[in-house]
């Protein structure tokens, strides 16, 4: 940047004046108070089918009866309340975080480069496709055996996971740029840290946090298995225990508490993605 030339930054209320749904739309929809009193009924309807199946139809003495929302409820207040389960609840979501930075940490600057320059995309685009269409839980004996047991390991799965949606995402959201933004950069002597900082970055931040939401989704679902490579807390571990200890509410609690955590973090998710927007 030369004199006192400073780089405008991209215009994002443009996006988000184009994001944002007119009048019309949004009163042809449903109102708020309808979307929650809708979605409490979805909810209320699966606890209903939970009830009928294990308590119900399930024949007396049988083994779904173990896993009825009467027992399940009353082992998770118990849970919450006077065991460890937090203590695993925390070590799961510390495992989330480091394996969604990591993911972040490689796949913001690969997605970029993948999407400013297309002989860069033509080189690594039939590499990537081939990479993320292996299921992480078939790299578990190899980690394993890299990594040892432990926290690492499942750090490598969950990154290796979650890297995929972050890339194509931070990708397509560069190559849908305007390019008007980008000239405006190099007339007024941009650098390219200047140009990424003020007009890229901006520009494609709501991609990014569109492939974070698909990647918490994905890192939620290989999470619990991934935490039955020989570690001693979190909610895989928990699961196994409860299963080698015939608890089988307890077992059943714990697979309540991961929908219910999985459900707020993509809400958190989801909110986030709604305030940048500005919706």
């Amino acid at each position: 940047m030369t004199g006192r030339e400073s780089v405008a930054p991209a215009p994002p209320d443009v996006q988000r004046q184009a994001a944002v749904p007119s009048r019309r739309t949004r009163a042809a929809g449903l109102g708020l108070g309808a979307r929650y009193a809708l979605g409490l009924g979805g909810l209320g309807l699966l606890l209903a089918l939970w009830w009928l199946g294990t308590e119900v139809l399930a024949p007396a003495g049988g083994m779904a009866r173990r896993f009825a929302p009467g027992p399940t409820f009353v082992s998770l207040g118990e849970l919450l309340s006077g065991s460890d389960l937090p203590h695993h609840i925390l070590v799961s979501l510390r495992r989330i975080a480091v394996g969604l930075g990591l993911a972040l940490a490689i796949g913001v600057p690969l997605g970029l480069a993948i999407g400013s320059w297309r002989r860069l995309e033509a080189a690594a685009s039939p590499a990537m496709q081939f990479l993320r269409m292996i299921s992480p839980l078939s790299w578990m004996p190899i980690a394993v055996m890299v990594f040892g047991v432990g926290d690492d390991p499942v750090y490598f799965l969950l990154a290796f996971a979650a890297v995929w949606p972050i890339v194509l995402n931070t990708a397509a959201g560069v190559q849908q740029l305007d390019p008007r933004w980008l000239q405006l950069a190099q007339s007024v002597a941009a650098t390219r840290w200047e140009t990424l900082r003020s007009v890229i970055l901006p520009g494609v931040m709501g991609h990014i946090l569109t492939g974070v939401r698909l990647a918490i989704g994905i890192l939620w679902i290989v999470l619990v298995p991934c935490e039955m490579l020989g570690v001693s807390a979190g909610m895989g571990y928990f699961i196994l225990d409860t299963r080698d200890r015939l608890a089988y509410s307890e077992l059943m609690a714990m697979v309540l508490m991961i929908g219910v955590l999985g459900f707020l973090l993509d809400a958190g998710a989801r909110a986030l993605y709604r305030y940048w927007r500005g919706q």
